[in-house]
Formats: C-alpha cells, structure tokens, sequence
C-alpha cells in the first residue's frame, strides 16, 4: 500500500501517503481535530461538510463503527480523512453487535469499509503532527486527497481551481428535506440483566451491558422547541429532550413565519457546515424571530444571530476542532472544558450594545458566548451537546429551559 495516496495542499506542500477508504479523489478546505476519540461522531457531524479533517490522535479505527455513535443521518459528511495510523482490525464489542443486526454496518469489517461503503477518501501513513504545525503556521487551506492522480502538479492545479468553501451554500447539502419530530434523549448507562433491549426496531436479548435512550423527567411538563436545522448532530436534539422539551425539527430554508406559525415556547439554531454570510435566507429569518420567541443558537446558529442583529463574523486563521478547548463563562467565573468545530467568529463589539459578551475562549481570547439585552436569547460558539468531548457545557439546555419558563 505504501505511497499510493497522496495529500495536497493549495500552498504546494505534498504529504504522500496510503490509501484507505475510497479509492478516489476529494477536495475540501483542511482542518485538523485534537480529540482522542469520537472518530465517527467528527464523521458524520454535518458541521465537517465541505472539509477534509486531519486528526492529530495517532492510532484512528481500533473500535470500529458503532451504530449509535453517528451524528447524522446517511453516513460521513467530511470530504475526506487524514491519519497517522489507520488500524484495519477493530476491537470493539459494539461494532460486532451492530455488524449483525444494523443494516448500515452489517457486513463491515472495519473504518476503512465504511468510509468505502460512503465513497469517502482517506488517506494515512502521514506524519500528522507535521502537517498540523503547518496549518497552525500558514492557516487552514484548501487541499486534495488523491488515490487516482498521483502527479503532484496535475492535484495542485486541480485544488488552485476550486472556489473555496465560502463560494457555497453547504447548509442546503446536509439540512434535512422535511420536518420531523424527534423523540430521543441522552443515553444512560444501564447493566447487563439478561433481558432484551429493542432499539431501532431491532431486539436484542442477553447482551453485554449497553447505552440506553432514557426519557425526560415526568415531572417537568415538556414545553415545545423547534430546531432549525442548518446541519444539527443528533446530540444536540437528544440533550433539548432531555432538558424537557418536545422536538420539532424543521429544513434550513422553512421562513420564519411557518415556524411562528407552530407557537413553539423556544427555538433553536443549530450548528451547521460553512461560512455564514452564505446563509442569507437563514439570516433574514432570525430577524424576524428575535423578540418573538426565545432562541437558543449553537456554533452557526450563534453566527447567524450575530450577522441577524447587523454584526460581523470573522474567520479564525485555523479554527478549533477538538474536544479539550477551555472556555470561561464570565457570569459564574467557571471554566468548562468544551468540544468545539468552527472556523468562524461573532465580533461582538459589532453589535453595538445589542448583546454582551457571556463566555471566553482561554486558549486564544476569542468570543464564545452572547446574550441579548433585551430579548431572551442567548448563544454559543462551542458545542454543549459534546459527541464527542466533554459535557461540561451540558447545562446550557437547563439553562434555555429556564429562560422559556421565565419568559
């Protein structure tokens, strides 16, 4: 396999490699995610639309596919995937259960058949490390993965001529095509007891012990949100029904209208994929949502909001994908440890007093938080929902809860 891929990136630097996955080619603006774990969850997270993700954690595939680990519907969403060490035989009792029953995964033997089976490029044998110095010196950049063309020079014309992924509505490519309910909460830990389990119209009985949907607090009454869905992760729905919500997931194009039209008590604008100065029809709806309604923003949402109230957004030199980002929340003084996926800001001394600055970014100073002075909404720039990463931020769902009670 030695040298039959090779990575390309628009500066001329090449990082020849090995192919697995798809043997194809794909070109995406390069990323690099300093998680350890959550391969598939970075994956199928539709925020990845567009990109191709270097992941700086040295050995990727040792646990396989899980069928419960994705973030999204109808497989990965990057371009393509960098590593360091690919491993071809996973070890993961989860992937075993799931090859047998689930019909997405049944049959695979490991990552690499499932980005094959997606027709997703990957490229490993690379020095990782190297190539993350790079693109923290000079930027995040477009680049090609290729297993068919091999000439250098023939893949950096091919990258020097694409557009860019600000040249493209990438929300429309991952939103989803009807509105929908969603019914999942967040997962809970449960030990074996040698009963069945049905999950996804599948029966499983006597299994080793699993992650189970639980259900929301009966003693909340659920109060009803919806989901603009810009490329939203499963996560994200299941941690609003778990706070107590009902769910109402809604297309990225739906107008404001039809969606004040249901009388949710809340609304959500989820995370999504690409520059959001793109999403004009996204942005023209929040206007007319701000003081009708509460509404909670995550990642693009928070972006849209900004550009909604007449601020602006900046794009950061190579963004932050990762899932150890320490961020302080300038109301309680507390630092939470954060998962994150954006390559673009809010300048929030653009709004003009409209909103003030709630949370921090420790690593670098950038704004990760707002609210509104007025009206009641607030938003952030990093991922509470976590998948992967950690759930310091998890309360933020409580936190909209008691916002739509008090309001």
């Amino acid at each position: 396999m030695s040298g039959n891929a090779l990575l390309v990136l628009s500066d001329g630097t090449v990082f020849p490699g090995n192919l697995f996955g798809h043997r194809g080619e794909a070109i995406g603006e390069v990323v690099f995610n300093t998680a350890m774990t959550g391969y598939q969850e970075i994956l199928t997270d539709p925020s990845y639309k567009g990109q191709i993700v270097v992941m700086t954690y040295p050995q990727i595939g040792n646990y396989g596919v899980a069928y419960d680990d994705r973030e999204s519907d109808r497989g990965p969403k990057v371009e393509g995937f960098v590593v360091k060490e690919y491993i071809d035989f996973p070890s993961n009792w989860r992937f075993e259960r799931d090859r047998e029953h689930i019909p997405e995964i049944r049959g695979l033997a490991s990552l690499g058949d499932y980005l094959r089976e997606h027709r997703i490029v990957g490229i490993e044998g690379i020095d990782t490390r190297a190539l993350t110095r790079h693109l923290r010196d000079y930027g995040a950049q477009m680049g090609i993965i290729s297993a068919v063309d091999l000439d250098p020079k023939s893949l950096l014309r091919k990258v020097r001529a694409h557009p860019g992924i600000s040249a493209f509505d990438l929300v429309k490519e991952v939103t989803a095509p009807a509105p929908y309910a969603w019914n999942d909460t967040v997962w809970t830990w449960q030990p074996p007891d040698g009963g069945k389990r049905t999950e996804n119209g599948t029966e499983r009985k006597g299994e080793a012990p699993s992650i189970h949907e639980g259900s929301p607090s009966p003693t909340r009454p659920p109060l009803s949100v919806v989901v603009y869905d810009f490329g939203v992760k499963f996560n994200i729905l299941r941690n609003l029904v778990g706070a107590g919500f009902a769910v109402t997931v809604v297309p990225a194009q739906t107008p404001a209208e039809a969606v004040l039209d249901l009388n949710p008590d809340g609304i959500v604008l989820s995370n999504g994929p690409g520059d959001p100065e793109t999403v004009t029809y996204a942005i023209e709806n929040a206007k007319k949502l701000l003081g009708r309604k509460p509404l909670f923003g995550i990642c693009l949402g928070h972006q849209i909001l900004g550009l909604a109230m007449g601020g602006r957004t900046y794009k950061l030199k190579f963004g932050h994908h990762g899932g150890n980002h320490p961020v302080k929340d300038l109301h309680t003084g507390r630092v939470e440890i954060t998962s994150q996926n954006h390559n673009y800001c809010v300048d929030i001394e653009s709004l003009k007093g409209q909103a003030r600055l709630t949370h921090k970014n420790l690593y670098d100073g950038t704004e990760e938080g707002m609210r509104h002075v007025e009206f009641p909404m607030f938003s952030v720039q990093h991922h509470p929902e976590a998948g992967p990463g950690p759930n310091d931020s998890a309360h933020l769902f409580s936190r909209f809860r008691e916002l739509l009670e008090k309001s």
